[in-house]
């Protein structure tokens, strides 16, 4: 161990020749014995020059993180389990390294990579409990027929997902399967999806807003307000909408879905391809494939 008083002396010698290998010769002609790697002499010297001493300040005995910040990483894992913590660092302009301690000492959280198989098939297990909207809708025959279901997904040209992009940050392995690909473009598509068409927003439309954090903030909210004043759903919205319940809304267990399919029937060569595939893809959604859909909510 390196004491106080050899680490200044390391400090000096720094200064003096801006070399960190003279400085661990200088090290073990002076003290006789194992001189420090370069790193630990030029963090010493970085340290002397903020603070005026290599010896470390005591710490309170405080988290680094609040607790304010360490529950908003919470609902943004809980309502987007995927995103990368790359991302979730810049939202939250905290270091990668602070948020991955987040999830894993103050959450108990875990990153599972999904599962690489031949056949890509997606099933949606309806559990009967979980199915039940957790909002109550008044009894009319058309309230349904009058909201406009929004999302957004993304478009791989190799039509695959990279298991090493894709994490699900959970308590337990979900086990979900997926393909592989490689460095594949892509393209992010948003969709408003309603009973039979849409032509323009009339006054009596009901907007579903997708709940993550990202889409959450007092500007999105304010302007839904002015909007779709008290006509539109969503997380703390004139009709609250449960969380993590993707599969009420058609575009989830419908839309993208038979999109896809239809775009990733043939091989596709580029981005311009893929935008022109998915365009096509949805002119062939029919009025009657939409009032069948809604029938399944």
């Amino acid at each position: 161990m390196v004491l106080n008083e050899q680490k200044d002396q390391c400090v000096l010698w720094f200064h003096e020749t801006k070399s960190p290998i003279n400085v661990q010769h200088a090290f073990q002609r002076c003290y006789g014995c194992n001189p420090p790697d370069t790193k630990s002499i030029k963090r010493w010297y970085e340290k002397f020059k903020e603070t005026c001493s290599v010896t470390d300040i005591p710490r309170s005995g405080r988290p680094s993180v609040s607790e304010a910040t360490v529950e908003l990483v919470r609902q943004l894992f809980q309502w987007s389990p995927t995103k990368s913590t790359r991302q979730a660092s810049r939202e939250f302009q905290i270091l990668q390294t602070s948020l991955v301690r987040i999830l894993h000492k103050r959450l108990w959280l875990n990153a599972y990579k999904v599962q690489i198989v031949q056949d890509l098939q997606q099933m949606i297990a309806r559990d009967v409990q979980n199915s039940q909207l957790r909002f109550r809708i008044d009894v009319k025959s058309d309230y349904l027929n009058r909201i406009c279901f929004s999302d957004e997904s993304t478009f791989h040209v190799s039509g695959m997902v990279n298991r090493h992009n894709v994490h699900i940050w959970g308590s337990e392995n979900p086990h979900v399967p997926a393909q592989l690909q490689r460095d594949s473009p892509k393209v992010n598509v948003w969709r408003g999806l309603k009973y039979n068409k849409l032509e323009e927003f009339q006054p009596w439309i009901m907007f579903q807003q997708e709940g993550a954090p990202p889409h959450w903030g007092s500007l999105v909210r304010d302007f839904l307000d002015e909007t779709f004043p008290d006509q539109w759903i969503g997380r703390e919205g004139p009709t609250p909408w449960p969380p993590r319940s993707p599969d009420f809304t058609p575009l989830d267990f419908f839309f993208w879905g038979y999109i896809k399919d239809s775009v990733f029937g043939t091989p596709i060569a580029d981005v311009k391809e893929l935008k022109a595939k998915i365009q096509a893809a949805v002119c062939t959604v029919t009025e009657g494939m939409l009032k069948n859909t809604w029938q399944e909510l």
